[in-house]
């Protein structure tokens, strides 16, 4: 039997979703791959109520709350394909196919870290993207921002809000005139030799081997690293892509509804900024919705 909704995802956007639409008692489906983007973290940070919790306990809680719902199915696994028809048809890597009259994708990014050593193993933990979710524990401590893109100076200037800066350039440009008298007038120090390494005990940092051999000390490291969509669907059904800061984002209106009648999208693929609290918000935007694009069906025909 076709479900009213598949859900392609099953971290906080999609399980916010999937929650919303098993309340309005519509059959949902939650295909999810189990590749969180904040896996790599132990904390998370801001979320009402659940600030410093564990993310894998927050979405392990919330799966068992989802589950709950006769309404409600979720399958461990990977959508592959997507074919639109009457219904939409997502074909899972077991060979499986599902069938629903309305999608909600919510598959996440990756992102792309620079090939710096020590730099991949400590992400999510000294290594860090957003300063609200994790830059209160590491507030007057000696903060870094590494250079990748012409908004690494803005991130600098903002980073400074918790603690004494420097941007490492890791060899690139020095910033404009302009650029470089404002992070002065922040007190920001600007450190143009190449990053050879991360250096610090375990998962901590202590500082960063520059490529002359110099150690300048960090005890976190701020970067915005560009980053892609976890699956090709959204590209699949012909869904628009805007360039979004750090990479493609797939264009929503105000609903979460693509440009391709019956498809939405939440989360990090259909936003920027990110964070868990902005993932679960779009997630019940686009939950909302759904149902309600389902239960005034009958009326518009």
């Amino acid at each position: 039997m076709p479900f009213d909704v598949i859900v392609v995802g099953g971290s906080f956007a999609g399980l916010a979703a999937a929650t919303y639409i098993a309340r309005g008692r519509r059959s949902v489906c939650v295909v999810d791959a189990g590749k969180p983007r904040n896996r790599f973290a132990t904390a998370s940070h801001g979320f009402l109520g659940q600030d410093g919790s564990d993310p894998q306990t927050m979405l392990s809680q919330a799966r068992g709350q989802l589950a709950a719902y006769p309404q409600a199915t979720i399958i461990e696994g990977e959508a592959v394909d997507v074919r639109a028809g009457r219904d939409f048809t997502v074909t899972l890597a077991s060979g499986e196919t599902l069938d629903a009259a309305r999608l909600i994708l919510a598959y996440g990014i990756t992102d792309l870290l620079p090939e710096i050593p020590g730099l991949a193993e400590r992400w999510g933990k000294s290594v860090l993207h957003c300063p609200y979710c994790h830059g209160y524990e590491f507030a007057d401590g000696k903060l870094g921002v590494l250079a990748g893109s012409p908004l690494s100076a803005h991130q600098a200037l903002l980073i400074a809000e918790w603690g004494p800066t420097t941007l490492y350039l890791n060899g690139g440009d020095m910033p404009d005139v302009g650029t470089c008298a404002r992070l002065a007038g922040r007190g920001i120090g600007i450190e143009p030799a190449p990053v050879a390494a991360l250096v610090g005990e375990g998962d901590a940092l202590s500082g960063l081997r520059l490529g002359d051999g110099r150690t300048s000390a960090v005890e976190a490291l701020y970067l915005a690293p560009h980053s892609r969509m976890n699956s090709p669907l959204a590209e699949r059904l012909g869904c628009v892509l805007d360039e979004g800061p750090f990479g493609p984002v797939i264009r929503t209106d105000a609903s979460k509804q693509t440009t391709v009648a019956g498809v939405y999208a939440a989360g990090d693929i259909a936003r920027a900024p990110h964070s868990v609290s902005w993932a679960v918000a779009d997630g019940v935007t686009a939950g909302v919705s759904v149902h309600q694009s389902l239960a005034f069906a009958s009326l518009a025909a």
